[in-house]
């Protein structure tokens, strides 16, 4: 069975009943060393996050931009492979390629003028297959209309932020 066919009566039942649409993930996060994370994902998946050394880390693994980056390259990757499979095109190998520019002086509050963020990401997407570059553009334009991770990047999102203190101080 293809893709497109495994996708068909999700889909069905999404524009039959718009109630159905709502999903919602999660990922917890564990502070276990300097600058180490242990994250467990809903779907049960679990990994870490740290930073490099040069910015106090234990460079014990991906950084959290370089894990956002990657989830943009690999949103980006499925999402072309989802629309290749409903626009009937094919591809033989799609490799995406992303980077982003981020001043420190922003993380560390040394400029407040300077936001914390990203200030450009760039996304390469290369393909190699046997459609033409017309159709191959039309896929990337329904690529990006459609990736959930570059929407999240592209338009402000609503963030609710809620401090829990487990066990607050005692006041004099």
């Amino acid at each position: 069975m293809s893709l497109a066919e495994q996708l068909q009566p999700l889909r069905s039942t999404l524009a039959e009943n718009a109630a159905a649409a709502g999903a919602r993930f999660r990922a917890d996060g564990t502070l276990t060393g300097t600058t180490r994370v242990e994250i467990k994902a809903g779907s049960g998946h679990a990994f870490l996050v740290d930073e490099p050394r040069s910015l106090g880390g234990d460079d014990a693994a991906a950084n959290p931009v370089e894990y956002a980056l990657a989830a943009l390259g690999s949103c980006q990757a499925i999402t072309y492979r989802v629309w290749a499979a409903l626009l009937g095109l094919r591809f033989d190998r799609l490799e995406v390629a992303v980077e982003g520019d981020i001043d420190l002086r922003g993380f560390f509050g040394v400029d407040d003028g300077v936001r914390p963020g990203f200030q450009a990401i760039r996304v390469k997407v290369t393909v190699d297959g046997p459609e033409t570059a017309a159709r191959y553009a039309e896929l990337t334009e329904a690529v990006n209309r459609h990736c959930p991770v570059l929407d999240l990047f592209a338009t402000p999102v609503p963030v609710a932020h809620e401090l829990l203190i487990a066990a607050p101080a005692a006041t004099a």
